[in-house]
């Protein structure tokens, strides 16, 4: 069918993704894409190449880390110091990137974080025209951003980035938010699913695609988190968002931050967002139509943007308080 995605993928990669309960892990491969054919078999859409956000999600067993749980306290040190591969620039808050409280949205904050870790891959010559060079792409795979003070219109900030490790077709990244004082304001841990193009599959990470970045840090200290984000039965439904030509960006997706602020159209207005926790499951594209599904949980709200047949583009956790 013109693609060769491959179910060699696991087994080239055995040692990256080795199941402790499997002895041999002799029984994974085959059954892997056959058990999840429609997730790679859409020959409706034109590029192919946006059918993979949920790839490794809905067969985690396959490819978790048992020895990193993913939002875990890892780090005593919330501001690292002295990182070596990180990057930072500074900006202030300007009044298009505020919402109506005269403050960095939480949009800001994610354009921030995206901008930086853009601006550190396009100057180690590694950014969006080598990656379409080579036919690959990296894809967020999931946010957790904890918000310690949102800064205010014309406050000075300095936005910093830096990936602390690779594993498999994985790469992990923090980030950090920080005040004219120096102090940690916004922290985020993400994961990115390296992406190849040309088989529409994920890919292994290699060196060369690794090299500019030198010696890597340590995990940023974060809040414990839950596994993987699921809506329970109970959820509302809100009317349905057609993606439209503003929500994409230069993958002809919906943008990861876009789907952050259609799920803040549904919270009551004075509910601000401590801590937010996004799982991408599947690439929206021009013209799907987006189905919203919200509850109210203990400490905030659930909210999944889902296909009419309730198959999840993203779910979202959104912990924070009524101002």
């Amino acid at each position: 069918h013109g693609s060769v995605r491959s179910y060699s993928l696991l087994k080239r990669n055995e040692e990256e993704f080795e199941e402790p309960e499997r002895a041999h892990g002799s029984v994974r491969s085959y059954s892997l894409l056959k058990r999840n054919e429609e997730e790679f078999e859409e020959p409706e859409r034109a590029h192919g190449s946006v059918r993979s956000y949920s790839l490794l999600k809905r067969n985690e067993e396959e490819f978790e880390e048992p020895e990193r749980a993913h939002g875990s306290v890892r780090s005593t040190d919330i501001c690292p110091k002295e990182v070596r591969s990180m990057y930072t620039f500074e900006s202030r808050v300007r009044y298009s990137e505020t919402d109506e409280s005269g403050r960095l949205s939480v949009t800001g904050i994610m354009n921030y974080f995206q901008d930086c870790s853009t601006f550190q891959s396009e100057d180690l010559h590694m950014g969006l025209s080598h990656l379409e060079r080579v036919r690959r792409a990296w894809w967020l795979n999931s946010w957790q951003i904890v918000v310690s003070r949102y800064p205010a219109l014309g406050e000075r900030i300095r936005i910093s980035t830096y990936p602390y490790g690779f594993r498999g077709i994985y790469g992990y990244r923090n980030f950090l938010l920080q005040d004219e004082a120096g102090e940690c304001i916004v922290r985020a841990d993400s994961r990115w699913v390296f992406y190849d193009l040309e088989h529409e599959c994920p890919a292994r990470v290699t060196q060369e695609e690794i090299r500019g970045y030198g010696e890597l840090g340590s995990p940023l200290s974060m809040p414990e988190a839950q596994g993987r984000l699921c809506l329970p039965e109970n959820c509302g439904e809100k009317e349905p968002v057609t993606v439209s030509r503003h929500h994409l960006d230069t993958n002809f997706h919906v943008n990861n931050a876009r789907y952050v602020e259609i799920a803040r159209e549904f919270l009551p207005e004075n509910f601000e967002i401590e801590e937010l926790l996004a799982e991408y499951r599947k690439a929206a594209v021009l013209g799907d139509v987006m189905i919203p599904r919200i509850c109210r949980t203990e400490d905030g709200y659930m909210v999944s943007l889902t296909e009419q047949s309730g198959r999840p583009f993203v779910n979202m956790k959104l912990k924070g308080r009524l101002k």
